[in-house]
């Protein structure tokens, strides 16, 4: 069996997140991101570019977090998916836009300080008593 990938996105956030809500009441974020690029040079330098900008939404609990927890320029590392649409121009033409959708989200840990702050699971069954004498040393990891 293969390992289950997504596509990824990595950023920053460029804009101030905006939550909105469908007229069912379903909450979206929608936010612009921008995409740091580089150029390897013959040397094997690298040049940075200028960035790419993007849009970037994001749907229900993710929508909700990430508002909460995200502000314009912290860096980020999304998986989701690309949608494609089509927006009519003024002139009667149309165009194809694209965003990212994210379905998770988290903070750079490459360019991010922070700490983690764990939830205590509360054990659903006591774990076995050994004693010193019987117990068997951990073998692998």
């Amino acid at each position: 069996m293969s390992i289950p990938t997504q596509m990824s996105l990595v950023g920053f956030i460029a804009s101030d997140p905006d939550l909105h809500f469908t007229t069912a009441g379903a909450e979206y974020l929608r936010v612009r991101v921008g995409v740091e690029q580089w150029r390897r040079e013959v040397d094997g330098n690298f040049t940075k570019l200028d960035p790419t900008f993007h849009d970037m939404v994001a749907f229900e609990s993710t929508a909700r977090e990430t508002y909460a927890r995200f502000r314009k320029g912290d860096t980020f590392v999304a998986s989701g998916y690309i949608h494609e649409y089509e927006v009519e121009r003024r002139d009667g033409s149309s165009v194809i836009k694209e965003e990212f959708v994210a379905r998770n989200i988290g903070h750079n840990v490459n360019k991010t300080a922070y700490e983690v702050q764990r939830r205590r699971l509360e054990p659903t069954a006591p774990a076995p008593q050994t004693s010193p004498a019987t117990a068997s040393p951990a073998v692998g990891f």
